[in-house]
């Protein structure tokens, strides 16, 4: 099924590597939904690595474990991890590393590529992609769309032009208390629609 879509999906085994190296090769990637009946998409230029137990801001560090709310994160590489942030924005993560290990990288922003108007329909504004919250309602997402296989319709990630090294910013990860001075966070310099600098 995968094989049909264009562009090709990213393999599985993309997303078999630590959390922090998938999220820096992330960046020029093509993120398309097919979510509500309408096709959208944006390059990736901005995401967030969440590497584990030992991490504290995950969402499954130690003290926390395995719960109901974080156990997609310890699923399939390649899937996706939908959670709710402050009980109202949907969140997108690609979920990395291997089976049962929690890891995933969040997509914390896009360039938009397909269906900008659908996506300013969504949004209802003209801030479309340029922050994880709206991504996800500009594309669609939500919960319909956990532990769903980002290799295959209606939502997948796809390989772009590559972010050359010059143009890739790490900075420590935004919003969060905890692991606050770890640099998880990358993004292309250049793209305006990077949610913070």
């Amino acid at each position: 099924m995968g094989s049909l879509l264009k562009p090709p999906p990213l393999a599985r085994e993309f997303f078999e590597r630590p959390a922090a190296t998938v999220a820096r090769e992330l960046l020029g990637c093509i993120l398309v939904s097919e979510c509500g009946g309408k096709r959208t998409s944006g390059v990736v230029v901005e995401t967030e690595a969440y590497v584990g137990p030992e991490d504290p801001a995950s969402h499954a560090a130690r003290p926390i474990g395995r719960t109901a709310r974080n156990d997609p994160m310890f699923g399939p590489p390649g899937t996706a991890y939908v959670h709710m942030n402050y009980g109202v924005h949907w969140l997108l993560n690609a979920v990395t590393d291997a089976e049962d290990f929690p890891a995933a990288v969040l997509i914390r922003a896009l360039a938009p590529l397909d269906g900008r108007d659908v996506m300013r329909e969504r949004r209802g504004r003209s801030e479309l992609t340029n922050g994880p919250a709206r991504l996800a309602q500009a594309l669609a997402i939500d919960a319909e769309r956990q532990r769903h296989p980002l290799d295959r319709s209606p939502l997948w990630l796809c390989s772009g032009a590559p972010v050359p090294e010059e143009h890739v910013v790490r900075t420590t990860r935004v919003g969060i208390t905890r692991g606050t001075r770890r640099e998880l966070r990358f993004y292309d310099d250049r793209s305006r629609w990077v949610s913070r600098r």
